[in-house]
């Protein structure tokens, strides 16, 4: 995890797989990501009706832009995970897919149902904000 980043439990609040807060310091870039889409090179949403394999290629659609950005999973400050269904087992099994993917850091996140998400066959979506070491002015952050 990034050691500056700061997850906050809570030990008046019911105990849940996730932090109820995160704190990033004044001296950190804030990453703000469009939606992560379960999209593949193709422009093309695979897995019809796989919440969970969804869910898989979201985050690693995101881990993509992410290391693009100069980041990684572990300086996600903040998810919103979007799950087309009524149905509440569907949001727990991209959830617990997701939370998979971050192991350890248990990242503040917000999990909602929706009616319709945008691409055809989409069932999930994964909204982020992530934090990193502030760059010099003008200076390019290094890419792989």
């Amino acid at each position: 995890m990034n050691k500056k980043i700061s997850l906050i439990r809570s030990s008046h609040l019911a105990e849940v797989d996730y932090a109820y807060a995160a704190r990033v310091p004044a001296d950190m870039d804030l990453l703000f990501l469009a939606g992560a889409c379960p999209l593949n090179k193709e422009g093309e949403v695979p897995h019809a009706n796989d919440y969970d394999l969804q869910a898989k290629l979201c985050v690693e659609n995101m881990r993509l832009v992410l290391k693009e950005s100069g980041a990684s999973l572990e300086d996600v400050v903040y998810t919103r995970v979007l799950v087309a269904s009524q149905n509440q087992s569907d949001l727990v099994t991209a959830w617990d897919a997701i939370r998979e993917e971050f192991g350890d850091h248990d990242v503040p996140s917000t999990l909602s149902g929706v009616t319709v998400l945008g691409y055809t066959n989409q069932l999930v979506e994964i909204e982020a904000i992530a934090a990193v070491e502030k760059r010099a002015n003008g200076e390019e952050r290094e890419v792989d």
